[in-house]
């Protein structure tokens, strides 16, 4: 039976999550010969985490429903960047105390600020045994979550489910990235699953095993590099994944999702990361490509966490230049095509 705590802690999250509400659905303005409206699903109004946060979320609810969380458990994850900010916000929201496990590059300073503790590891594929066996030395519960998300339950709180419940009509194309793969999963399948004739893209950054694994049919494959743009791509495909219920996978040059953030926040005002640029560079390229082939409709791009600590990365020169993007010919290249008039 589930315990006085557990029920009370699972009214909070439904409380945070009723308090957040439906997140907006922005358009970018294309020109008006495309035919083609481009629309924005902005996360970045969730709280601490962005896009993030419904799967932390629903993890959390999970592990509450089932005892693996309870009221004086330390709660333990190998990761860093928006997932670590958004399990650190749900921590606290509960009252758990929570750590984070990263690579030793990483900056927890948004888990710490929310009142987690980071602990820094080298090399960095070390992070899953060192949180796994931290969970097990603390009696703590490791969420796991690129595992974990496989078998989610989203408990209504799916983007899918919003996202489609906002729009009016069936997009013609929709486009997201993929981490865990779980996000891309359930909009496949909500698609596939209501006989919607919309189609779906995951765009993929450089290094990234999702658009390979995808061209060869490949569940297994695997690149052995991490992927520079955090929160999408990853060096294995992951459980989460649906490689069967995804129409396309774009690949995105890195230097090209620095440009595109930028080009977002230029005209939107939002300070996104570069993993919001690289869907917005996918479904950008899709737009052109339906403009070219003379199709009218719309193309939907999840974007999110928008943060001011991107400011002093994508966004910043230095930052993209000790890093070798380059990120001028295709932010040129966005002008020409959005601005010029030229092809794709």
């Amino acid at each position: 039976m589930i315990n006085a705590w557990a029920t009370q802690a699972i009214e909070k999250l439904d409380e945070e999550r009723r308090r957040t509400g439906v997140t907006p659905l922005r358009e970018l303005p294309l020109p008006e010969e495309w035919g083609v409206r481009l629309l924005l699903k902005d996360e970045s109004a969730q709280p601490e985490g962005g896009l993030k946060l419904r799967l932390a979320r629903a993890l959390f609810r999970d592990a509450i429903a089932a005892g693996r969380i309870r009221a004086d458990t330390t709660v333990v994850e190998a990761t860093g960047g928006a997932m670590a900010a958004a399990q650190a916000y749900l921590a606290r929201l509960l009252g758990l105390p929570y750590v984070a496990v990263m690579p030793k590059k990483a900056s927890g300073a948004d888990v710490e600020r929310l009142g987690g503790t980071c602990r820094y590891v080298h090399p960095p594929l070390a992070i899953y045994d060192e949180a796994r066996e931290l969970a097990e030395r603390l009696g703590g519960h490791y969420v796991d979550h690129y595992t974990a998300a496989a078998s989610v339950d989203w408990h209504g709180d799916s983007l899918a489910e919003e996202l489609f419940g906002q729009l009016g009509a069936c997009p013609h194309w929709v486009v997201v990235g993929a981490g865990t793969g779980a996000t891309s999963a359930a909009l496949g399948r909500h698609l596939r699953g209501r006989g919607l004739p919309g189609r779906l893209a995951v765009a993929d950054p450089e290094n990234s095993a999702y658009f390979p694994g995808w061209a060869y049919d490949a569940a297994d494959y695997s690149t052995g590099m991490p992927s520079r743009i955090e929160g999408v791509g990853r060096p294995r495909v992951e459980p989460a994944f649906a490689a069967d219920v995804v129409d396309l996978v774009v690949p995105v040059p890195d230097a090209a999702s620095v440009a595109a953030a930028r080009r977002l926040r230029a005209a939107a005002g939002l300070a996104v990361g570069p993993a919001s640029g690289t869907n917005l560079w996918g479904a950008l390229e899709l737009a052109a490509r339906m403009r070219a082939e003379g199709v009218r409709g719309d193309v939907v791009a999840v974007i999110g966490e928008a943060h001011p600590r991107h400011l002093r990365a994508c966004h910043d020169d230095a930052w993209a230049e000790g890093r070798g993007l380059d990120w001028r010919p295709h932010a040129a290249r966005l002008a020409d095509v959005l601005d010029g008039g030229a092809p794709w």
